[in-house]
């Protein structure tokens, strides 16, 4: 009785330290002729919403924490010594999925030969619908779209950004309306990916090989270790590669960088599909939650399959944290919020 009572009482002491935070002053900077919106927190650089024409698909990269420590990959875009260079589709923080109408929007990038297009889709930038920085909103439209430019989603998505001392988050709200019939068929591939930075990564002992959702392997060699010491767990207890294809309301990744503890955090929302969401990570950097993976993470799970008519819609929240040696008990706390 009194070992429930300490942990109830940490929780909400935890929680309580959290609603104390101070939220600092969002500010938007648009700049049109880069293709970005960059995105300050009490005068500090967070993140940039980029949508370059050369990219199949917008991001938010890089990302930083509130101390200045970039979390994400510098690959392809601004490439970093000793950085991996696979997976030339992962950048940043990204939403997008392995098969919608059989085509594959994850893994298109500029490594896709022009001949194998066809199998691929690519989201592409319509507008800055609105910027509000007092509620930290950003909300941006894009379309779905096959090789012929033919438009299968529309897709409007809302960014609420928020920061105090030592912390920084990100709500991404996506909500998708076929403009043709739509079917996203389970696939490993989706749902918000991010690839972090060398440091977020596990120590590897050995070259990996990873199939994509065509079949096209890649594999991921073995670099050197130093300052590599990244290390997951779950809300259900597991940790390391025990979390990839579980399924948990969120997924922590932990890791020391130039000596300052750090914890990135992806929270499902329990409105989304399939909730709690299968974790799509990765020992080598990639850091993913996907509601639409069904039995290609679980052979005993139900068939995952989303069919949308014309003008019918499905919308995803989710919620990135970075922060410090966040504990089990303030991320739960931070889950039961986003309830």
């Amino acid at each position: 009785m009194k070992q429930i009572f300490l942990s109830a009482l940490i929780l909400i002491l935890s929680v309580s330290l959290l609603h104390a935070e101070k939220w600092q002053k969002v500010e938007f900077k648009n700049k049109e002729q880069d293709k970005k919106v960059e995105v300050y927190v009490d005068g500090k650089f967070f993140t940039a919403y980029i949508y370059p024409d050369n990219m199949e698909k917008q991001s938010l990269y890089p990302i930083v924490s509130a101390s200045g420590k970039t979390i994400t990959r510098g690959y392809p875009l601004n490439p970093r010594p000793f950085e991996r260079t696979d997976h030339p589709h992962h950048v940043g923080l990204w939403f997008n999925f392995g098969s919608v109408n059989g085509l594959d929007f994850w893994n298109n990038s500029f490594a896709i030969k022009p001949e194998d297009k066809p199998k691929y889709g690519t989201v592409k930038f319509k507008s800055i619908v609105s910027e509000n920085p007092e509620k930290g909103e950003l909300v941006t439209a894009s379309e779905w779209v096959d090789v012929n430019n033919k438009v299968l989603l529309n897709e409007e998505s809302t960014f609420t950004f928020s920061g105090s001392t030592n912390l920084r988050t990100i709500v991404r709200t996506t909500k998708l309306t076929a403009v043709q019939e739509v079917i996203f068929n389970e696939n490993k591939e989706g749902l918000l990916g991010m690839r972090v930075d060398r440091a977020f990564e596990e120590p590897a002992t050995k070259p990996e090989k990873f199939l994509d959702a065509n079949g096209i392997e890649t594999e991921v060699p073995v670099l050197n270790n130093d300052g590599v010491n990244g290390v997951y767990r779950n809300a259900e207890g597991l940790k390391g590669g025990e979390v990839w294809s579980k399924r948990a309301p969120w997924v922590a990744l932990r890791a020391v960088k130039e000596g300052e503890v750090l914890t990135i955090v992806i929270l499902d929302n329990p409105k989304n599909a399939n909730y709690p969401a299968w974790s799509h990570a990765r020992g080598y950097g990639l850091f993913a939650t996907n509601n639409l993976g069904g039995r290609v993470f679980d052979k005993n799970t139900a068939e995952v399959k989303v069919v949308l008519k014309p003008g019918e819609t499905i919308v995803f929240k989710h919620k990135v944290v970075i922060g410090g040696d966040l504990t089990d008990a303030e991320i739960n706390g931070m889950a039961k919020d986003f309830k």
